[in-house]
């Protein structure tokens, strides 16, 4: 078992990729904190897991004291923290025209300064554990979709302080600090954000290659795969990384010379995800 007795935090991990990451942690020996707001969601996965192996924490990350109660969770109820992995976001549709400053105040609220805030409760702990953070992050980060403009600015601010700490504390304190940048990812929220965009049920079944050259986008269990390498001893003292998981290369990659678009199929049935 590659993450043994390790205590770990996972913020947003009732559903989608924290979830998977959860259930990783598990199977690799872990004892986890799984995090959220939605408790019935969330007791379903601790039933998942296991009750022995993971604690469920309600709380929402706006709140700036709740990095401290999510830290003491795992304190409480194991007496040690190995690592943090910060996976909560808010994906809000947003672009020039309706941003505000309202707005990126709430979504750097959850994406970049509760995970630093977090890092900053935990570091004590994991300083004595020599332990590591890791940082779901986002292809978004390095310039992201139009219509996701406070969401890629608030992924690319999170991909700065990774490798500004996983420097600095690695340094300081021996904590390594890495981001892993996932592309498009198969997750239950990003089924329905884009049924809200009217696309079909089954959108997710026939994508065109450009966006999806296997035939399908990635699944939330392949991506937690990826989280134990970093987790774990296996990646030695790397630190200050950020690593893209997408099917096909992203910087420097020739744009479509046509839109490509998802084309509309009418299906009123819901798939069985």
């Amino acid at each position: 078992m590659r993450l043994k007795n390790k205590v770990i935090i996972i913020t947003g991990s009732t559903t989608g990729i924290g979830k998977a990451i959860a259930q990783r942690c598990v199977t690799e020996g872990a004892k986890v904190i799984v995090h959220g707001r939605e408790k019935k969601a969330g007791e379903n996965v601790i039933k998942e897991i296991g009750e022995e192996n993971g604690i469920l924490h309600l709380d929402d990350l706006t709140d700036p004291l709740s990095a401290e109660r999510l830290v003491n969770a795992a304190i409480n109820s194991y007496g040690t923290l190995d690592a943090i992995v910060n996976n909560a976001a808010w994906v809000p549709a947003s672009d020039i025209h309706n941003t505000d400053l309202k707005l990126l105040e709430d979504v750097f609220s959850v994406n970049t300064f509760a995970p630093y805030l977090l890092i900053k409760s935990a570091l004590p702990h994991l300083t004595e554990s020599k332990g590591s953070v890791l940082n779901i992050g986002s292809v978004n980060a390095w310039s992201g979709e139009p219509n996701l403009l406070a969401y890629s600015m608030s992924k690319g601010a999170m991909m700065t302080m990774t490798r500004n700490l996983g420097d600095a504390l690695f340094r300081e304190a021996g904590v390594r600090v890495n981001q892993i940048n996932p592309g498009w990812v198969l997750t239950e929220k990003e089924i329905e954000r884009k049924r809200s965009q009217n696309l079909p049920y089954d959108w997710y079944t026939y994508l065109p290659k450009e966006f999806a050259p296997s035939g399908r986008i990635i699944w939330s269990k392949e991506i937690a795969a990826a989280v134990i390498y970093w987790l774990s001893e296996e990646s030695g003292p790397i630190t200050g990384q950020t690593v893209e998981l997408e099917q096909y290369p992203l910087l420097g990659r020739n744009a479509p010379k046509d839109e490509v678009t998802i084309p509309a199929r009418g299906n009123d049935e819901s798939p069985k995800t």
